[in-house]
């Protein structure tokens, strides 16, 4: 009776620890990591968050990176019953994508800081991604990939760059290559940081400006004239002079926004997109927004063609936010494809 009771005891201890460790943010250090480039990042590490647990199998985990500018925290608001993955069926792995402020960035990197720091693109995020959890959580295989917009690219970088990795893979208001209409977006964005630093302003008023941009194009032009009157939009903008995020900075802002525009998952075909598509070996659902006017939806459609993959489309004045407007709708499509199909 003694044995079964030590037994039991520390079998609570364990589960009570691993409920006190799910969700804290942790670290994977790579040493030097060398990029796409052949710069080289210095002690580079990847911050990350763990939700769930790992079964014997080994054969539930979720990777699920960041949008721009998002974090593993924010992330966690869209794990659990009421979020997009249950963390009660699989072990989600929550990662902070490079530049983000959390894992090696601009802003945090003591041996190359802000300008110094290299040039990298989602094809490293992807790897550096890989390094984690092959090298330090010893998972060798996913049940699926899971990222919205700029984590909806890295998810499509996955698909065609370790297609044998994943059992299956979901990305939503993300794009496999930046189409005219994003190009010209995000080369506005860096030409206010760029003239913001060649004339000395302010880096809250260059901030608010990037600001201002985003939820220009972030919504619908109907759904902000539906929602927001003039004198909330009027204090709404002068609110965004409130500074420059410490994590997020300008510089970071600016180094995810470069890798975003070099995406282009048929460079690893030579930009032969049948040779891309026949790369892919998971089974894909591709979630999009017919009026997201931050990531054009119409490229994501067309390779979702070109792979037969099942799609999932919203019509919706919510933009590029339209999965946040209908979270569960959206949560039980995803749900049904992991379980199902």
């Amino acid at each position: 009776m003694l044995r079964y009771r030590l037994i039991a005891f520390v079998l609570f201890l364990v589960l009570g620890l691993n409920l006190l460790m799910a969700g804290q943010q942790r670290f994977a250090y790579l040493g030097d990591f060398k990029l796409e480039s052949g710069a080289v990042i210095k002690n580079c590490k990847i911050g990350y968050r763990t939700f769930g647990r790992l079964n014997s199998a080994r054969d539930n985990a979720i990777l699920f990176p960041t949008w721009f500018g998002g974090t593993s925290e924010h992330l966690g608001r869209l794990i659990g019953p009421e979020g997009l993955i249950d963390s009660s069926r699989y072990f989600i792995i929550a990662v902070d994508a490079l530049g983000n402020g959390v894992s090696s960035s601009p802003s945090n990197s003591p041996e190359q800081p802000d300008e110094k720091f290299p040039s990298f693109t989602i094809t490293d995020m992807v790897r550096s991604q890989y390094r984690l959890l092959t090298e330090h959580l010893h998972i060798n295989h996913l049940f699926a990939v899971i990222g919205g917009s700029m984590g909806g690219m890295q998810t499509f970088e996955w698909m065609v760059r370790y297609p044998d990795f994943m059992k299956k893979a979901v990305p939503y208001v993300g794009t496999p290559r930046f189409s005219s209409y994003d190009v010209l977006l995000w080369r506005q964005a860096l030409e206010i940081l760029n003239i913001g630093w060649k004339y000395r302003v302010p880096a809250d008023s260059v901030r608010a400006l990037l600001k201002a941009l985003i939820a220009l194009n972030a919504r619908t032009p109907e759904w902000i004239v539906e929602n927001w009157t003039v004198d909330f939009v009027k204090q709404r903008f002068d609110a965004l002079f409130d500074g420059e995020p410490s994590t997020f900075t300008n510089r970071n802002f600016e180094a995810q926004a470069r890798a975003m525009l070099q995406h282009d998952i048929s460079k690893i075909e030579n930009g032969d997109w049948q040779k891309v598509a026949r790369r892919v070996k998971a089974r894909v659902l591709v979630i999009n927004v017919e009026t997201d006017h931050m990531v054009n939806h119409k490229a994501a459609v067309r390779f979702a063609q070109l792979i037969n993959a099942r799609t999932f489309t919203l019509n919706d004045p919510c933009g590029h936010l339209a999965i946040g407007c209908h979270l569960k709708r959206v949560s039980a499509v995803i749900k049904q494809f992991l379980e199902n199909e």
